[in-house]
């Protein structure tokens, strides 16, 4: 499944319309929007004629073409190799719960499930779970029965969610939360089906879930 990445995009708060723009018309819709503060010290922010480092940070799901494709806009339109503009990177997905879950956050892309991916003598990946908001606790009593520890909570808007009708056959919250977990990839499909079945979409959780290779711990 190395074909499909989570693409990460981090700009200023105040150039969120034009990137949620920019990506729309792109036909990437599903967008989780989390809002954040940037490290750049004063003097940096002096020097560039910046106020507070006020920043957003998009996750979304592409394939290799279609991140080809956005590179190529995000470059030539939205100038994004100009310092101060922002960064949009990837990084591959292991697996993700559910083939209807894979096809809403893939809709409008040329997708065809192959293989999972797994990186040679890892150990860990890390478990990444979108769930309405409000249900966090639900997801860790799930995870931590399956033999996870500790999560990372993230509050994140979401964008899209009308496809959640065509792909779920159910409506989401635009309200979300975000929760990280590193987990054994020995422990990796008994923790996602337990949180699956104790807070999947059946639940009033609404969870879906995807893991990513961690390299070292």
């Amino acid at each position: 499944m190395s074909e499909l990445s989570m693409m990460v995009t981090i700009t200023e708060r105040s150039k969120l319309t034009t990137f949620l723009s920019f990506y729309r018309e792109r036909q990437v819709p599903v967008q989780f929007i989390s809002l954040a503060l940037g490290t750049a010290s004063n003097e940096t922010l002096n020097y560039l004629g910046l106020e507070r480092s006020d920043k957003c940070v998009f996750a979304s799901f592409v394939t290799d073409e279609k991140w080809e494709e956005l590179r190529r806009g995000l470059r030539r339109e939205l100038q994004i190799d100009v310092p101060g503009m922002g960064i949009a990177f990837t990084v591959p997905l292991s697996s993700i719960g559910g083939r209807r879950e894979l096809q809403f956050l893939t809709e409008h892309q040329n997708y065809q499930k192959g293989e999972e991916s797994t990186m040679k003598d890892t150990k860990y990946e890390l478990l990444v779970v979108i769930a309405n908001h409000g249900y966090s606790d639900l997801i860790m009593d799930a995870a931590r029965g399956a033999g996870a520890a500790g999560g990372t909570v993230i509050h994140a808007k979401g964008t899209g969610m009308e496809g959640a009708e065509k792909f779920l056959g159910i409506s989401l919250a635009a309200e979300k939360e975000m929760i990280y977990i590193v987990v054994h990839r020995d422990k990796r499909n008994e923790i996602m089906s337990a949180i699956m079945r104790d807070a999947g979409m059946a639940s009033k959780a609404k969870s879906i879930c995807f893991t990513l290779p961690v390299s070292a711990t």
